[in-house]
């Protein structure tokens, strides 16, 4: 019987232009998928099956703070910096140093400031990124010390 497998949420590292993030939202904090399909199929009238390969890697990756992290500073102020000036495509890289997993976009950028909400609890915000090119690589925590 081997050693059991262990993800810890506090080993995942978010990077964003540079500039690690913190404060993240209890419950799910990240969450990523592409656009599309890898491959559509087509059946003919015959039973014969054909593929095609979607080469759009395009996707999207939601990152969840607490309101009350310092990182909500700085998506902020790439957010009003593309805004402003159209520079605000960013890299952004999300490791998980408990496992295997990496998701990568070189060309990222804020879709639209998060929602506002205010209650006698700590609320969350939201960070949706658009991403021209997103790498998905999916990876075990076996085995990782």
């Amino acid at each position: 019987m081997g050693a059991p497998y262990t993800y810890d949420p506090k080993k995942v590292a978010v990077i964003v232009a540079g500039v690690p993030l913190g404060g993240f939202a209890d419950g799910s904090f990240i969450t990523a998928e592409r656009s599309n399909d890898t491959f559509s199929k087509v059946s003919g009238a015959d039973g014969v099956v054909s593929r095609a390969k979607s080469n759009d890697k395009s996707g999207s990756i939601k990152i969840t703070l607490q309101q009350s992290s310092p990182s909500n500073d700085i998506l902020s102020g790439i957010q009003i910096l593309d805004e402003v000036s159209n520079a605000g495509v960013v890299l952004i890289v999300i490791q998980d140093f408990s496992g295997r997993t990496t998701l990568v976009s070189a060309f990222a950028w804020i879709k639209k400031p998060p929602s506002a909400e205010f209650s006698k609890e700590i609320s969350n915000r939201e960070w949706e990124f658009e991403c021209a090119d997103l790498d998905i690589k999916h990876g075990g925590n076996a085995g990782v010390s």
